[in-house]
């Protein structure tokens, strides 16, 4: 272990007097700031008096009028900032309905398609071509409707009497009746077809 040199009698002498210094600046600083008003005592010898401190000086409240007139010119800018704002709401508003509006033109467009289409599919069945069926015997109405067009023997179906219908759905194939019932539940349907 190296060994530490103890210092003499004359070198310890300022060491312990710069130590001593600063404690006693250390406490009075520490005492003025506690009490408030003392001044700190100059401890080196031939500096300059110390200056007294700077009073602080408390701005005052602005008073009322001053307040109305800060609001009353800044009155005009916050209106035309609030109905920037609003017109900028407004406007998304708008593109938003207007984009509604499109979708709501496209779904009625589709409609008026699946409307006509649905007419367009029972003016095929005319009325003779469904009283020529109405008169056939069962049996025959229904093998011959197996062979036709499925839409036109499903119009055909629609347009005749329930009763003459559904023994003609009877002595079909099943593949064949359960198509024709599917196309006729279809277009009998009053809501969207999708």
């Amino acid at each position: 272990m190296p060994m530490k040199r103890s210092l003499s009698r004359h070198e310890r002498r300022p060491a312990a007097a710069i130590l001593f210094a600063a404690a006693v600046v250390a406490m009075s600083f520490a005492g003025s700031t506690a009490r408030g008003e003392e001044t700190v005592r100059q401890v080196l010898p031939g500096a300059p008096a110390a200056e007294p401190p700077q009073q602080l000086t408390r701005e005052k409240a602005p008073d009322q009028s001053e307040i109305e007139r800060f609001c009353s010119n800044i009155a005009d800018a916050a209106r035309d900032r609030r109905y920037a704002l609003q017109a900028e709401e407004m406007k998304q508003l708008q593109a938003g309905i207007d984009q509604r509006m499109k979708a709501l033109e496209e779904k009625r467009a589709e409609y008026e398609t699946w409307l006509k289409r649905r007419e367009v599919f029972l003016a095929r069945a005319e009325d003779g071509v469904v009283q020529i069926y109405a008169g056939m015997k069962p049996d025959a109405a229904a093998e011959r409707l197996a062979i036709v067009n499925a839409d036109l023997a499903a119009a055909i179906l629609m347009k005749l009497d329930s009763r003459k219908a559904s023994v003609i759905l009877n002595e079909m194939d099943q593949t064949a009746a359960a198509t024709l019932t599917g196309i006729m539940a279809s277009a009998a349907r009053r809501v969207d077809p999708s």
